[in-house]
């Protein structure tokens, strides 16, 4: 795994500033330890930063093609490289190393951009062909590889692994986009392809981009999608079969490395299984991590010893202090915008345990998405019969008065708290799912946004990011909000997360359940194949019964969470009111001051738990302290 930057003179050959281009190179250390390299000729710069994982003598980037015509930097794996270097042999390449990267090279100049089609595996890289003066940058099927650029005023068009290299840049402007702060404290997250500053983007995931010097406009261009397609009938037995044979392939191609490799164990079913078929699959013990917390509501590391135990496995567990807060300063420069998934910090840990033993471990990432395993895909179903029964010009008005006068009951049991249920059913269905996932919902983020911001929004909701979809998500319930997952929280929360906290800590993480071959596949199975009654990923559960026991694969999903409602009003108490009532905040004239003291108020009194949104706003005043110095 690796960091990759670039600068590229889109209307000229102006002179590339090597020594900026080093230290945009150098900021992505952590990502690639054992080598750096750079390139320059006139209008162009390369810069990469290795962690070598196989073929560990050559190999080193960026890597030229044996005319000279061709200049690549790279970050990821293509699990498929042998076989495609035995087809570019055929066509008369010659090899120098035996690294993936060589063979991404050949590929384009035997293939041109079609070669994206034929990679299996993660990956963000940049193509230089000097010949046809063509740059070509092309982002994996699912997002695993992070890719972030920009046009600058003066014509470069610079990119990165990563948003710091971006932000050394003297010519970016750094002007915050306003839509994009909507977007993050609807989500949590910013989605692609925005960032958090105007005019700078994230390649979205199955998306390429081609740029031929002189080129007045470009954009980018989808390559691949996931067509969502139940029409072949398949019995559970047939096809649980065919699940763990596809799923167990996807994990042997993803176990070649030349370095130690290991596993995450949660205790989960997607960790679990991943661990059981290496298992099956490595001659030797598997070594596997996990950590542990000291509140039993938050702690499943008796369920991964008891897989460790059962598949032998060389497992090393270390407990987190419950109270493991020091890293929220950190997290602000680990993701360069505002990222307000608390489960970053338990995954820092996890990676930093893993990094003691290994140097690539496999994750269980993209079961939940892709095999319907989130609470909230349960409920978005129960909602959307609930929808049906009544036509919508007596269920909106209905439900939507129901929602706005039936108390918010946070202290309350959970069979009494309704009103999101009640609210979510009286909107249409994807704007339903919208509420079922936000971080802040419509109303709440109302009372947020200042008068000041709310005229810079010009009428724009968070809810449009999903709108985009609308016309590519299929019109099955649960096959809609699962499309969704992958387009927008799985990419822009889950594997943004496990990214950059793994490569904080020069850690690759391999995620064989997004192999996007195993993600075609199982996007053809019935839904309830997926979801069955009340029991998620119920085919991939019944495949697995014969390897895993049932209070691993049928008890209640616990998550990576940690203790935010009771630090919010103990130890980090006086941090939250200096965060949400200080100086940075109110600085920008974003915010209703008289609302965030409702929210620290309501909170601290424990009249109600306001833990999502003070942890996104938390993050968000982070980010404008450390990386604007506000």
């Amino acid at each position: 795994m690796c960091g990759i930057v670039g600068i590229f003179d889109i209307h000229g050959k102006t002179e590339i500033d090597r020594d900026l281009l080093s230290r945009m190179n150098e900021s992505q250390f952590h990502r690639g330890p054992d080598e750096g390299g750079l390139h320059t000729e006139s209008g162009l710069g390369f810069g990469h930063r290795r962690l070598s994982i196989i073929d560990l003598s050559s190999g080193q980037q960026p890597m030229h093609s044996q005319d000279g015509n061709v200049v690549l930097t790279y970050n990821g794996e293509v699990y498929n490289f042998p076989e495609l270097r035995e087809e570019l042999q055929t066509l008369g390449y010659h090899f120098r190393t035996h690294c993936d990267t060589e063979v991404i090279l050949y590929a384009w100049q035997a293939w041109g951009e079609a070669c994206v089609d034929r990679l299996r595996g993660m990956f963000a890289f940049a193509i230089w062909d000097r010949a046809q003066q063509v740059l070509f940058l092309a982002r994996d099927r699912l997002g695993i590889k992070p890719l972030f650029y920009t046009q600058l005023p003066n014509g470069q068009f610079i990119f990165g692994s990563e948003l710091k290299a971006l932000n050394l840049h003297p010519l970016l402007p750094k002007t915050i986009e306003p839509t994009a702060i909507e977007d993050y404290f609807g989500f949590g997250y910013i989605p692609d392809p925005k960032t958090i500053y105007q005019g700078v983007y994230k390649l979205e995931p199955g998306y390429c981009l081609s740029i031929k010097r002189g080129q007045q406009s470009w954009k980018p261009r989808q390559y691949w999608d996931v067509k969502f397609d139940s029409s072949q009938n398949r019995g559970v037995d047939e096809a649980g079969q065919e699940l763990i044979e596809r799923l167990r392939e996807a994990v042997k191609i993803r176990m070649v490395a030349d370095v130690p490799l290991g596993a995450f164990l949660s205790g989960g079913v997607d960790s679990s299984a991943v661990v059981a078929l290496m298992a099956g699959l490595s001659p030797d013990p598997v070594n596997t991590c996990s950590i542990s917390f000291g509140d039993p509501k938050f702690n499943e590391s008796q369920f991964a010893a008891q897989v460790a135990e059962r598949y032998h496995t060389a497992h090393r567990v270390e407990q987190v202090d419950p109270d493991d807060f020091s890293l929220i300063d950190q997290l602000s420069g680990l993701y360069d915008e505002p990222y307000a998934d608390s489960s970053a910090l338990p995954t820092y840990r996890v990676c930093e345990l893993a990094k003691k033993q290994v140097t690539v471990v496999l994750s269980g990432d993209g079961g939940d998405e892709n095999l319907a395993g989130y609470r909230r895909h349960r409920w978005h179903t129960y909602e959307d019969r609930m929808r049906a029964l009544l036509p919508d010009a007596v269920r909106v008005p209905l439900f939507s008065t129901l929602g706005r006068i039936y108390p918010k009951l946070d202290w309350a049991p959970k069979v009494l708290r309704a009103k999101s249920t009640l609210e979510s059913i009286g909107r249409d269905s994807m704007a339903g799912y919208f509420h079922s996932v936000s971080v802040m919902s419509n109303e709440m983020r109302n009372q947020l946004f200042s008068a000041q911001l709310k005229s810079q929004l010009q009428g724009y909701q968070a809810i449009e990011v999903f709108r985009r979809y609308r016309d590519q998500a299929p019109e099955h319930p649960l096959s809609m909000v699962q499309y969704l997952d992958l387009k927008t929280y799985l990419p822009g929360d889950i594997l943004t997360k496990v990214d950059r906290a793994s490569m904080a800590h020069a850690l690759e993480v391999r995620v064989p359940l997004l192999d996007h071959k195993l993600v075609e596949w199982m996007a053809t199975l019935a839904p309830d194949l997926k979801l069955n009654g009340r029991e998620g990923k119920y085919l991939f559960k019944k495949s697995l019964e014969v390897y895993l026991p049932n209070d691993i694969l049928y008890r209640p999903k616990m998550g990576f969470s940690v203790p935010l409602a009771s630090w919010f009003r103990g130890p980090l108490k006086q941090r939250v009111q200096q965060a949400l009532l200080g100086d940075t905040l109110r600085k920008t004239g974003w915010f209703d001051d008289a609302f965030l003291q409702h929210i620290v108020t309501q909170h601290q009194a424990g009249l109600r738990d306001y833990s999502a949104p003070i942890w996104s706003l938390l993050m968000f005043e982070a980010f404008l302290r450390n990386n604007l110095g506000q």
